[in-house]
């Protein structure tokens, strides 16, 4: 018998294949959570991740947004930190190189104002050693275009992912924003433009205020809601992307624990990333990953894969048969 009381099995399979990009495991961290991975080295092995998504990266270096940038929310948090990162030269100069001694499967998450920013970005990191992938983050501001974000739109959301397609032989996952009314449409626009793998979702916007002093709670007054309370939302973008799509599927949004990380599996994603909880307890990564390598040996299941997208939606309760026929 083990240490859990399971019986004793061989250790489950984890490896998973996103497309052209292959990971040890599916646990991941979500870009603007983990900083640039090093700040995480005291606490786990950053080697031991499916990968290390790093805090978005622009061609130049950003200071963020003016303080406060974050406030707690019941079950989450909202924070406008402005994008603030050192910029691709620092990046590439000084977070990189610690990344790689550390042997940690890097991703880099980039960002820019026009798609001219993405695809500069993209150039410039083709050549650089240690990246395993590039994530792109079009919930930006298309400055040229009255700051709207590029992932609200089909076809700039899919102008930006060609323009990055063109510049990188790189696996290239598009990250993609819950603040549309179709996530299917940008999804599928993005894969037609070149998209490797969808990664979903990044933050909800929010907003909160404070009823004494009568002002917002955030200076910039509207922010991204991330934790707990956001997994409804985003099980439900996964779940619309994987059926809208052919292109693997990373999952992420409220992530707390293996059976979180579990339920983006069974819903259809390929991999998950953990975000917000990383900053409540630093460990929280290698947690989910232990607790699903438990979870997988005590269902007796041989590999991860035996669980992806094996969600069940046909309703064959008996309890259930009135509710499902008085659905349409």
């Amino acid at each position: 018998m083990g240490k859990d009381g399971t019986h004793a099995r061989s250790a489950p399979e984890l490896r998973v294949q996103l497309g052209p990009l292959s990971l040890k495991n599916p646990v991941l961290t979500a870009s603007g959570t983990f900083g640039y991975g090093q700040e995480f080295s005291d606490f786990l092995d950053l080697a031991r991740l499916g990968a290390v998504v790093v805090k978005g990266i622009s061609l130049e270096p950003r200071p963020g947004n003016p303080p406060p940038r974050v406030t707690e929310t019941p079950a989450g948090m909202l924070n406008a930190i402005g994008l603030e990162n050192v910029g691709v030269e620092r990046f590439l100069a000084e977070k990189l190189p610690s990344l790689r001694r550390r042997n940690a499967t890097v991703i880099v998450n980039i960002l820019g104002n026009s798609e001219q920013e993405y695809a500069a970005l993209a150039e410039r990191l083709e050549d650089a050693e240690g990246i395993a992938a590039l994530e792109v983050n079009i919930s930006c501001p298309n400055v040229k275009e009255g700051g709207i974000a590029f992932g609200t739109d089909p076809k700039t959301a899919a102008r930006v992912t060609e323009a990055v397609r063109q510049k990188t032989h790189r696996p290239l996952i598009v990250k993609l924003s819950p603040n549309v009314t179709d996530i299917g449409l940008i999804a599928r626009a993005v894969e037609a433009a070149g998209a490797d793998i969808i990664s979903c979702i990044n933050t909800v916007s929010g907003m909160a205020v404070d009823v004494f002093s009568r002002r917002p709670k955030l200076a910039n007054v509207l922010g991204g809601l991330s934790g707990p309370a956001i997994k409804p939302v985003a099980l439900r973008c996964v779940y619309q992307v994987v059926h809208a799509v052919s292109c693997p599927v990373i999952g992420i949004g409220g992530i707390q624990t293996a059976l979180d990380a579990l339920e983006f599996l069974l819903v259809g994603a390929s991999a998950v990333q953990v975000g917000t909880a990383n900053l409540v307890r630093p460990t929280a990564a290698v947690e989910v990953l232990d607790g699903l390598e438990r979870f997988l040996r005590h269902q007796g299941l041989a590999s991860v894969q035996e669980y992806i997208g094996t969600l069940d939606t046909t309703c064959r309760l008996p309890q259930a048969e009135e509710a499902c026929a008085g659905d349409g």
